[in-house]
């Protein structure tokens, strides 16, 4: 079987660089009408390049995501076939004692991670009802499964918290045709914050990361779109409330 998404309307969100930008031009590149959006104009003009309708939405602000979502359906002239809740991250932060971080510290790396994905999730769920059906992806984490490499409590909390917005969406959506999954990263090099990550581990501490992974090396982005098509494709049809770690065997 040949998996293509032409006539699809994707929507991935956190499309600037990394992750994001990779899975919107996969899907691109797979016949798709793909629309994705990002904080940075700057990254997002990069990856208008590949085919991909961008635009500048802080999904901290959930009116404007919903609005965001009502615009594309406009555009598209029906609900949206595959909504990838991709943006997240630690927001810039680094690890602190837990009696160190500050309350907006924290609900700043919710509402990047969980915040944004139940705000797109929401206004995109009554289109794909109506249609009965859609596909809902969401990028995780490991960190959603296990302490997060980051010693961020709050990026481990909150990534934790996508997974079961993932299992939860799963059985409220299933009975309208609809699928939520989730692909779970392992340790990959797409931004400035993991190139920092990876940096401060040191020339012992990479090799030991890299030693801990079953195929001895790291991963791409392109891995993790690969995830992201296959939810998406006819080929997950009967597949929902998943969980996918793509880490190569760690």
């Amino acid at each position: 079987m040949q998996i293509g998404f032409e006539g699809r309307t994707v929507v991935v969100s956190g499309a600037g660089h990394g992750f994001g930008r990779c899975i919107a031009e996969t899907f691109a590149g797979l016949g798709a009408r793909v629309f994705g959006c990002d904080l940075s104009a700057t990254e997002l003009a990069e990856t208008a390049r590949a085919g991909v309708a961008t635009t500048v939405v802080d999904l901290t602000d959930r009116p404007a995501a919903a609005a965001w979502i009502a615009a594309i359906e406009r555009t598209a002239g029906g609900p949206i076939d595959v909504l990838v809740n991709n943006a997240g991250g630690v927001a810039g932060q680094v690890p602190r004692p837990v009696e160190d971080v500050a309350d907006a510290d924290w609900d700043r790396i919710f509402a990047i991670n969980v915040g944004a994905a139940f705000a797109l999730s929401r206004a995109a769920a009554p289109g794909m009802k109506r249609a009965g059906r859609g596909r809902v992806v969401n990028i995780s984490s490991g960190a959603g499964l296990a302490p997060s490499l980051t010693g961020i409590q709050a990026y481990c909390a909150a990534k934790h918290a996508v997974v079961g917005l993932t299992r939860q969406l799963a059985h409220e959506l299933g009975p309208f045709g609809i699928t939520v999954n989730s692909v779970a990263p392992g340790f990959v090099r797409t931004n400035e914050a993991t190139e920092k990550q990876w940096d401060a581990y040191g020339t012992d501490g990479q090799q030991a990361l890299v030693q801990r992974i079953a195929l001895k090396q790291l991963g791409t982005a392109q891995d993790i779109a690969n995830a992201v098509v296959f939810f998406a494709s006819d080929l997950a049809r009967f597949v929902s409330g998943q969980v996918l770690q793509v880490d190569g065997g760690k």
